[in-house]
């Protein structure tokens, strides 16, 4: 099992950054969330996840893994509609997983080709697959990508987490977009701690 790699030296640049997230790191220690490094499995995992309970997903993701042996575009694309169906997802994720399949047989998702692109053109490459908008996309770039600067807006969690810390009654853009500055180059590692202080009582 693989985590997101961060260490003293992005905690101590956050800290320096923002003491109130500073406590928070003291508080809450190293925070291990798991990755998926082949991006297509990611993504099928996102979108299969899409609307459903962290719990139902587990269901439902072991039921597609054991469906699919080995776990590939090509085996998904083999299976079909009605293979996806029958581990629970709806006609209409199982085309949007379908969709996915044939994009990376046909080299959109080119991992070595995705490895080098910016941030913003991976998500702009993602977003044109049917049911991935900007949060799946940028979900991707933390929990397959790994890149280390991602602060995703759309994400409640993410919202709540820095109201939490500022003490703001509502996330604004416009202070979102202050806090991201702040902590860039290392908001990924920011928005783990934030999701962390969201989730707490």
């Amino acid at each position: 099992m693989a985590y997101f790699a961060y260490g003293e030296k992005e905690t101590d640049y956050l800290r320096r950054a923002d003491p109130a997230l500073g406590a928070a790191i003291d508080r809450l220690g190293h925070i291990n969330r798991e990755v998926v490094d082949d991006l297509f499995q990611a993504l099928v995992n996102s979108i299969a996840g899409q609307q459903i309970s962290g719990k139902a997903l587990v269901t439902i993701w072991a039921r597609i893994c054991a469906a699919f042996e080995p776990f590939t575009p090509e085996t998904v694309l083999r299976g079909g509609e009605q293979r996806l169906r029958a581990c629970g997802l709806s006609g209409r994720k199982a085309g949007y997983i379908l969709s996915a399949a044939t994009a990376a047989q046909e080299g959109v998702l080119d991992p070595q080709a995705i490895a080098a692109m910016e941030d913003e053109a991976i998500i702009e490459r993602l977003t044109v697959l049917p049911g991935v908008g900007r949060w799946t996309a940028e979900m991707l770039l933390i929990f397959s990508l790994r890149r280390p600067d991602v602060m995703a807006f759309d994400d409640l969690g993410i919202r709540r987490g820095l109201c939490r810390l500022c003490g703001a009654a509502e996330m604004t853009r416009e202070l979102f977009a202050q806090y991201r500055a702040r902590f860039s180059p290392y908001g990924t590692v920011a928005s783990l701690y934030l999701w962390a202080l969201a989730a707490e009582k």
